[in-house]
């Protein structure tokens, strides 16, 4: 089973920034995506919002191994 969700830490590991900074990510999503706070941020928002290539980062996430 694939996971479509992403938390703070995998932008801490994709981005390679602070938790702070993947704390305020998390909530400019949510502000974007009027969310509450008990409710999940997906991969594609979250690539959406950081200009990412969704592909990349589901698999990274998954651990996908492509080529």
């Amino acid at each position: 089973m694939h996971r479509i969700c992403i938390y703070s830490q995998d932008i801490i590991w994709i981005t390679g920034r602070s938790e702070r900074y993947a704390q305020e990510v998390m909530r400019d999503i949510r502000l974007l995506y009027h969310k509450d706070r008990h409710q999940h941020v997906t991969i594609a928002e979250a690539c959406s919002y950081l200009g990412l290539p969704y592909e990349d980062v589901f698999n990274m996430i998954n651990n996908i191994k492509v080529g």
